[in-house]
């Protein structure tokens, strides 16, 4: 039972919601580009924060902002970092080769043992530590890591409480990346992207009008036609049963030709792809990358909250749809603004919810709250390298711990 009138709406949004329309979203696999620079970014974070410990260190005090540029035959990584001095500029670029390795490059223009890897990353900033660290004579609690504004969002359209084109556009290219690399699929390459365009009906989805998916093969002369056969079969298993009809519109391959994948096709860069990493577009962003960012960095660590937040309030019954705004400032530990939107669906007035997460009650938002209740001081980031970052179950790990739903109950009782 909820301790609320059903009844009872939200006044905040104004607007009378669209109910029969189309909307699209896209993913691409880890082997595109902008993700394997991603994929390279986070298992540098991750190996800080393995050897840390083992140093010595205290994971609350490992730093890391790394980005990776990747082109043909060539990866530059740059960036920031503060942890054990046992991780050499050598166990880094091995670390990069063994993620190209795992992904799956091993051709002329992009091969994990013989690409050429620069590594210059350099100490974190004085400036920027002094705002962060809490033993800092001006702080008395740790501050975030940069200023910015981050958005968390969940609905129903999906068990996972995610919106149907994003989460689904995932599924496809995580079923064919999963048969790729168990040597079912062996003449498929490891850089692909996908596209659905869902119908909605009644503002639930309920069938796919359009799909896309281009995808790297190996066989150089391999036509479109062959690639559908090819990938098909994890579309259709991908998709609710009933969703493809006669009427849905396939491109596969669209070009003809897909030989030339990977950093050798195009270049990469980390952070490309946030709206792939989040919701598809269904929800705002706000501008922040995630790949390569240690949990002090807001972008990443409140983005993992406020997806929380959001998500918790829908498994609670208090929303069918609920966007949640955080805003920090860098140095300052508490959020400068807290923002709930039910998009018309709620249960009780935004303000509410509002005034509930500001008083701490439910989570401690501060960024040193945050990597608490969350367990972010782990190596548990090159998992969300690809196929998103929201919507996939808890591990354990601890990787996804921001997809639990074990506020719901404890929401229902602050309200």
């Amino acid at each position: 039972m909820l301790p609320f009138s059903l009844n009872t709406f939200s006044s905040r949004s104004s607007t009378v919601a669209r109910s029969d329309y189309l909307f699209t979203s896209e993913s691409v696999s880890e082997g595109h580009p902008d993700k394997v620079c991603d994929r390279i970014s986070d298992e540098i974070v991750d190996l800080f924060f393995r050897e840390g410990p083992k140093a010595g260190i205290d994971p609350w005090d490992i730093r890391a902002a790394c980005e990776t540029l990747a082109t043909t035959n060539k990866v530059v990584i740059a960036g920031e970092t503060r942890g054990p001095s046992t991780v050499t500029k050598d166990w880094i670029a091995h670390t990069a080769r063994m993620a190209i390795r795992d992904i799956g490059y091993e051709q002329d223009g992009f091969h994990w043992d013989t690409c050429d890897i620069d590594v210059l990353l350099h100490g974190q900033s004085a400036d920027i530590a002094q705002g962060v660290d809490a033993r800092q004579p001006t702080n008395q609690e740790e501050g975030a890591g940069d200023q910015g504004i981050m958005f968390g969002y969940a609905c129903r359209e999906t068990d996972e409480l995610m919106p149907a084109p994003i989460y689904y556009a995932h599924k496809i290219l995580r079923l064919i990346s999963e048969a790729r690399h168990a040597d079912t699929e062996k003449v498929l390459g490891p850089d692909s992207k996908s596209q659905v365009t869902i119908r909605y009906a009644n503002g639930k989805p309920v069938g796919v009008t359009q799909i896309v998916v281009s995808h790297q093969h190996l066989i150089e002369n391999m036509t479109s036609h062959q690639v559908r056969e090819l990938v098909e079969p994890y579309v259709r298993r991908a998709l609710p049963e009933g969703w493809i009809s006669k009427e849905t519109v396939w491109h596969i391959n669209p070009t003809g030709k897909f030989f030339i994948g990977g950093p050798d096709g195009d270049s990469g860069l980390t952070g490309r792809k946030i709206i792939v990493d989040t919701y598809g577009g269904a929800a705002p962003h706000g501008g922040g990358a995630f790949s390569g960012k240690d949990p002090t960095k807001v972008d990443r660590s409140a983005a993992y909250a406020a997806r929380y937040l959001a998500k918790n309030v829908v498994a609670a019954g208090v929303a069918d749809r609920c966007t949640i705004q955080l805003s920090y400032a860098i140095g300052v530990a508490r959020p400068l603004s807290i923002y709930a939107d039910f998009h018309g669906t709620g249960k009780v007035d935004e303000s509410s919810v509002e005034k509930l997460f500001e008083r701490g009650d439910i989570m401690d938002l501060t960024p040193r709250g945050i990597r608490r209740h969350l367990d972010l001081n782990k190596p548990i980031y090159a998992r969300t390298s690809a196929y998103g970052h929201f919507g996939r179950a808890p591990d354990a790990e601890g990787g996804f711990s921001w997809e639990k739903t074990d506020l719901a109950d404890k929401i229902k009782a602050g309200l």
